[in-house]
């Protein structure tokens, strides 16, 4: 369950502004106009409606709350980073110690769900940054990750999403980041390859400049 007390919408919807203009944002529909509590009972009765067309007994005492339960996970749980009044609140400090090394976190889990098939995307990603004027509390990194996750996806674009939102909020473009993950609508279904994985990358500042910036971030991830 989301921690309303850990959110920031005033962030979000700036840090939403920024990705427009860079040109990454999620496809929203422009009549996407329902508060959580209409989401929740819209989503729960067109899912019983798809319960119905699989042939599944709804009255069955099982199955009799599924809808509901599918309502609230979606817009509570699964898909709340479609909502950036639950953006992250994010912590920074001012870089009075002049650091001009790189920061890494490594090993970040991701979890998030594809555009295509609404398949789980499992995986983790690695962040560095070299700080210019701030510096950031390192959970809110994997608050990030997982705020962008929780949204149907494609890979590239969840990169792009980072990268822009941390460029953003720290201020720089000296930020790398690499996403490994593992797609179940490729591995479970379709080819049903269990074997394969996916990896991407988003790289901007010294890190596109410098070939040694980028090897070092690399090395330093494996």
């Amino acid at each position: 369950m989301l921690d309303k007390s850990k959110i920031d919408s005033e962030l979000g919807h700036k840090v939403n502004q920024y990705l427009i203009e860079k040109g990454v944002q999620t496809p929203f529909a422009s009549t996407y106009n329902f508060n959580n509590d209409q989401k929740i009972i819209e989503v729960a009765g067109l899912f019983e409606e798809i319960m119905k067309v699989l042939g599944l007994d709804l009255q069955d005492d099982s199955l009799r709350g599924t809808p509901k339960r599918i309502g609230k996970m979606f817009i509570e749980e699964t898909f709340y980073g479609l909502d950036y009044d639950n953006f992250p609140k994010i912590t920074t400090v001012e870089n009075k110690m002049k650091y001009n090394k790189m920061v890494i976190e490594k090993n970040i889990t991701l979890f998030g769900q594809c555009e295509h098939h609404f398949a789980q995307i499992y995986g983790k990603v690695h962040i560095g940054y070299i700080p210019n004027k701030k510096v950031l509390g390192l959970s809110k990194l994997n608050r990030v990750v997982d705020y962008f996750a929780r949204r149907p996806q494609i890979q590239e674009r969840l990169g792009a999403q980072i990268f822009y939102a941390l460029e953003y909020i720290l201020e720089t473009s000296n930020i790398a980041l690499v996403i490994e993950a593992d797609h179940f609508c490729v591995k479970s279904r379709g080819v049903n390859d269990p074997n394969s994985s996916t990896t991407t990358s988003e790289m901007g500042g010294i890190f596109m400049e410098s070939e040694n910036a980028r090897q070092e971030f690399l090395h330093l991830i494996k």
